[in-house]
């Protein structure tokens, strides 16, 4: 991949999909991993020297990604960008599809515009509730755009879509909505693959799952709607969410240790910050 700048830079921006909500790591800047910390370090592993960045934040929709992340990114000068935006526009019952499909044009238009290199990523169909069907025509029309979109630019697809790994619940975590650490690392395997770069992440090799029976399938159903159904809804009265009181995981492009990768670099920071009383 070409350097911008002589530097190496994997910038990702997003909500909590890139964030990496559902692969929890207590060490972690906002407690959470996923599969953009992990391409960033199989990045620096295959090619020393890569910086990383990730602005993603959780519950974040495209006017904010566009307002709060772009200008920032402009600025970083990446190699590579990803980009997954517009999938909690979609859940937003008034949202205006041909409107945020059209911003979510000119926001990859913008990426583009710095020469790096594309990743785009189709939206999936999460069998979460009957309530959400009607959705699936909002997400299939996304899903075309987004594909027309990554070929006018020549965009690294990865059609999340079409990963039928996905359909096995034990690749989702408890609220049914974000992955699990088991689906951020195969997700990872899937865009390194995509890139063309070496891994060793290896698949969760289960054993089928398990029928339940009425009762436990109602139990789990009420703790589901107790946990995070209800807090969800809630939430949205309140006009408020997840991410408000959240900044980006790493604003800043920051090289990544080709041992150790980035808990590494957590580790150390944290070590740092308790010799300074806590601060940074």
């Amino acid at each position: 991949m070409a350097e911008q700048n002589g530097v190496r830079r994997y910038l990702a921006l997003g909500d909590s999909f890139t964030e990496g909500v559902g692969d929890r790591h207590p060490l972690m800047p906002n407690g959470v991993r996923g599969w953009a910390d992990r391409v960033a370090e199989r990045l620096a592993k295959a090619e020393p020297g890569w910086e990383y960045a990730n602005l993603a934040i959780r519950s974040k929709r495209l006017r904010h990604i566009i307002d709060e992340q772009l200008e920032s990114a402009l600025a970083m000068n990446p190699t590579l960008i990803s980009l997954y935006a517009g999938g909690n526009d979609i859940l937003d019952l008034g949202t205006d599809m041909d409107r945020l499909m059209e911003e979510y044009r000119e926001l990859v238009a913008a990426l583009a515009s710095t020469g790096a290199r594309l990743i785009l990523f189709t939206g999936y169909d999460v069998k979460v509730s009957a309530l959400l069907e009607p959705l699936k025509k909002r997400n299939t029309y996304y899903n075309e755009r987004v594909r027309e979109i990554a070929a006018e630019h020549d965009a690294v697809l990865v059609d999340y879509w079409c990963f039928d790994a996905y359909s096995d619940p034990r690749m989702w975590d408890t609220d049914r909505l974000h992955m699990s650490k088991a689906g951020h690392k195969y997700l990872a395997a899937r865009v390194l693959e995509q890139l063309g770069v070496p891994h060793r992440i290896k698949e969760k090799d289960w054993s089928p799952p398990t029928r339940r029976g009425f009762r436990e399938w109602e139990a789990a159903q009420r703790r589901w709607v107790h946990d995070w159904v209800l807090p969800l809804f809630g939430r949205k009265l309140r006009g408020v969410t997840l991410g408000d009181t959240l900044g980006p995981r790493w604003p800043e492009p920051v090289k990544v240790p080709r041992k150790g990768g980035l808990r590494k670099l957590a580790e150390r920071r944290l070590l740092e910050a308790e010799r300074n009383g806590g601060r940074p």
